[in-house]
């Protein structure tokens, strides 16, 4: 009888394929998964239709994608942080942020490579590694305002390391690294000749006078980080999955020598449409992120009120809420209680964990506030059911 691979046998279903049907089954409002449910900007669809109608843009993109996005992204990162980038040879559309990280780890880790990962991390991270022989080294961020501890993580690093994955605008806990935060990240890396995958996919998405600042741009990093942005992600279209990655080009050909043979090319006229929404005025991240920071404070305030503890993100649309004072059961189990009782979805924190770390964030869940105000504001309802 024909069987599976090993390799794939400990990665069973993801968590948010496991809630999604769970919320579908109960009718639960699902604040799990971070798909929002409203469009992006109206003029990148017209631009997405008008690349369609052309009929010039209908057959395979060039392998790195089509010149014009990757001139788009050197532009786009020009102007917002000064970086100045080689579109020929250091930018590479991907078919969203997931597959450019994948596509990462596959091009510069070698079996038996450690890769640093911070916890609670996006759960593709660490099946990726497995899957390139690489041996992930988990250092973890502590509650309450989820920071890492820099000993433990100059104990993570040693001659077998080879990159750290680091996530800033943090998914889940809504953390921005600080400059300093960065720095200790950043000399270590040059001090153990380290490669930064960079997922800075929520760049733009920030609340109050948080800044987000690209590992990339710090001093002599540029040449040992890849940078991973997402069009899902800026522009609102998760479904186009459409996502960059820009580097020096010596590490930028190792991530496109494995790319190439695993999804070739992305979506044609999605780059054309992307490479209008890189020339968006600066209104439109000012309109984002109002248009957020009304979501967040009406998520927040719902969740103050049926009685959590939440950390009050810095940037991304989730909130991190500690729920102990008002269950005795882990977060699978508050999940479940959730989704059946309450009637509203919800992801367990301990699923963006190493098994030896899970116990750290086992009492808290995860909240996605990219929805319809009146979506929230059903879900803040529901909720007072938690309170007594």
């Amino acid at each position: 009888m024909p069987r599976i691979a090993n390799r794939v046998i400990p990665f069973g279903t993801t968590i948010f394929t496991e809630i999604n049907t769970l919320a579908q089954q109960h009718n639960a409002v699902n604040l799990g998964q971070g798909k929002p449910d409203f469009d992006g900007a109206s003029q990148i669809v017209e631009a997405y239709v008008e690349a369609l109608k052309t009929g010039d843009y209908n057959q395979y993109a060039p392998g790195a994608g089509a010149m014009v996005a990757r001139q788009g992204v050197a532009n786009f990162v020009n102007r917002h942080y000064g970086l100045e980038l080689d579109p020929q040879q250091g930018v590479l559309i991907t078919a969203g942020a997931t597959e450019a990280v994948f596509c990462a780890i596959m091009g510069l880790i070698d079996p038996g490579d450690e890769v640093i990962v911070i916890e609670p991390f996006f759960d593709s991270y660490a099946p990726g590694v497995l899957m390139a022989g690489g041996v992930p080294v988990y250092v973890p961020l502590y509650a309450p305002n989820w920071e890492f501890n820099p000993d433990e993580l100059r104990v993570a690093f040693n001659p077998k390391t080879r990159a750290i994955i680091i996530n800033t605008p943090h998914n889940p806990t809504g953390r921005v690294f600080s400059l300093a935060e960065l720095t200790v990240i950043a000399d270590l890396c040059k001090e153990f000749d380290v490669v930064a995958i960079s997922d800075e996919v929520y760049e733009h998405l920030l609340f109050d006078d948080v800044v987000h600042i690209p590992i990339a741009s710090l001093p002599d990093m540029f040449e040992r980080t890849i940078t991973i942005g997402s069009a899902g992600k800026t522009f609102g279209m998760t479904g186009w999955k459409t996502g960059w990655l820009y580097g020096h080009p010596d590490l930028v050909k190792g991530v496109t020598q494995a790319r190439q043979y695993i999804t070739f090319v992305g979506n044609h006229p999605a780059q054309i449409a992307v490479a209008k929404a890189f020339m968006l005025p600066s209104s439109y991240y000012e309109d984002y992120r109002a248009l957020y920071t009304e979501k967040r404070d009406l998520m927040m305030a719902g969740l103050n009120e049926a009685g959590f503890t939440s950390f009050s993100p810095q940037g991304t649309y989730f909130v991190m809420s500690d729920f102990s004072e008002m269950f005795d059961g882990d977060d699978v189990a508050f999940t479940h209680h959730m989704i059946t009782n309450i009637g509203v979805a919800v992801i367990p924190n301990s699923a963006f964990y190493s098994s030896d770390h899970k116990h750290l964030g086992n009492k808290h869940v995860r909240f996605a506030f990219c929805k319809g105000n009146s979506v929230i504001a059903s879900a803040n309802e529901r909720m007072q059911k938690l309170r007594g």
